[in-house]
């Protein structure tokens, strides 16, 4: 185990950011990895508890007290392999991953909990300048063939575990280059996306063929999800080509706000505004992008995607940038003997929230006002609990002035005509409906085709897409082989 009175000699050793001043000039990303000294610290906070919550936190069950002695004992090597066992990207989830496990931390009932997520970054950030991470290429071939739809997360972790046990797997993708919302959704100041191509260089070595601008199946109209596909595919020549079709797209419907002014020009949902800025950090030129230069931003959405609208803001150059969330304001100390080891319901304050802003809870919009076809501001009025519902506060009624309106709402379902055009079966929500059993998981209602990451559970977690795409790939080789050696 790591040292046995580390976590009485040791406080947490947190992360540092560049600061607020110098990283607002810029896209960059400005979290600065623990090196080797810290990290050992912190790892040795680690109790070697008799029953390890944080691996059932984690959605993809890392080893954590295995990976924390190894930092520990400084075999930095030995703690990668441990790392890659059960997490094909480290790398992203070391960056935007909110960290479950930490929250499931032993030592988190009466004290901070290990730094979990800053020794997992560590560690995969020590494997790419040693050169530890390489291809994995399959010492032989089945001959089969695996089409995987949508290369986010869950379609990448798929489609590398299915390469490494020797099929041949080809990834589709509407867009211009691979990497999902971690491409075009995620800032790339919170994650660069030289870490999305340096993973696809990998996989193409171990046999992946990446097919970009390749819509499978079409877009509906009306959508107002970028699409800049050049090429369009049926799931009839997906199913002939291939003996297996993993479906992985992302849940890229955004819940909509359907009140008063919604046509105004102004009123944007947060996958209009946040993909442009990726494209142009990327190289991409734009005729006409939503910028808040100068402009007074409201943000309606507490969440992550929220928290990336207000950064990209900032770094525009905003007059002024609020964010609306509906519930009331959350402690700032969670009760933790009432919710430990689950998911804890506390006030969380991101790097783009320390950067400026203001945040209001218990509001509602009640109407986007305009003028000349424009958006000018938003009625609000408060809310509150009464009867186990939230109900408006009488006379709380308050215009915010807005030039620019970002709805920020999470998702509901996955967008297009994908799995109408398959013809699979859906849940209640619209999403591919496959369960997680052992046998058959994965499988959707139509044979050989399976689905995985939100398009079958739903907007979820970078944790939860690589962890449904590494066992929905366990789930196709047994489809195909008869028997798996693949981890699930």
């Amino acid at each position: 185990m790591s040292k046995v009175t580390g976590f009485l000699d040791q406080e947490r050793v947190k992360e540092t950011y560049a600061p607020v001043e110098a990283r607002l000039k810029h896209y960059h990303e400005f979290l600065l990895p623990l090196a080797a000294g810290p990290a050992r610290v912190q790892a040795s906070r680690c109790m070697d508890c008799g029953i390890p919550f944080c691996n059932n936190g984690c959605p993809v069950n890392n080893i954590i007290p295995d990976f924390n002695n190894l930092v520990y004992q400084d075999d930095w090597k030995a703690a990668l392999d441990n790392l890659h066992s059960t997490n094909n990207f480290p790398e992203f989830t070391g960056r935007i991953c909110p960290a479950p496990c930490e929250a499931a931390c032993t030592l988190n009932i009466n004290d901070d909990p290990v730094g979990i997520k800053s020794l997992e970054l560590s560690i995969i950030e020590r494997g790419w300048q040693e050169g530890w991470v390489t291809p994995l290429p399959p010492k032989t071939k089945t001959g089969h063939k695996v089409a995987v739809v949508g290369a986010g997360p869950a379609g990448m972790a798929a489609a590398q575990q299915l390469a490494r046990a020797g099929h041949d797997v080809t990834v589709f993708e509407k867009n211009d280059r691979v990497g999902g919302l971690l491409r075009y959704g995620i800032p790339d100041f919170k994650m660069d996306k030289v870490h999305i191509d340096r993973r696809v260089a990998q996989m193409e070595a171990e046999g992946v063929t990446f097919r970009t601008g390749v819509l499978v199946g079409a877009m509906p109209e009306g959508s107002r999800v970028t699409n800049l596909a050049k090429e369009t595919i049926s799931p009839e020549q997906l199913r002939a080509g291939f003996d297996a079709v993993l479906l992985s797209g992302g849940a890229e419907q955004p819940r909509d706000l359907p009140v008063p002014g919604r046509e105004l020009d102004g009123v944007h949902f947060a996958m209009e505004f946040l993909p442009q800025q990726n494209r142009v950090v990327a190289g991409d030129k734009l005729k006409k992008q939503l910028r808040a230069d100068g402009k007074n931003v409201v943000v309606i959405g507490g969440g992550d995607t929220g928290s990336d609208c207000v950064g990209t803001s900032h770094r525009h150059g905003a007059k002024s940038v609020t964010q609306f969330e509906v519930m009331p304001q959350p402690p700032e100390q969670e009760n933790k003997p009432l919710v430990w080891p689950y998911w804890p319901l506390k006030l969380r304050t991101s790097t783009s929230h320390e950067e400026g802003g203001v945040r209001e809870f218990a509001i509602a919009t009640k109407e986007f006002i305009g003028k000349g076809g424009k958006v000018t501001g938003v009625r609000t009025v408060r809310v509150e609990f009464r009867n186990g519902q939230l109900q408006e506060t009488e006379g709380s009624e308050e215009v915010y002035a807005a030039d620019l309106v970002l709805l920020a709402m999470g998702f509901v379902s996955p967008v297009g005509t994908i799995l109408e055009a398959f013809g699979v079966e859906r849940d209640a929500r619209g999403n591919a409906h496959a369960t997680t059993d052992e046998q058959g998981g994965y499988a959707t209602s139509l044979e050989g085709v399976f689905a995985a990451g939100d398009m079958r559970r739903g907007q979820s977690l970078v944790v939860w897409a690589i962890r449904e795409g590494r066992q929905a790939a366990r789930a196709i080789d047994e489809y195909l082989m008869g028997e798996t050696v693949l981890p699930r």
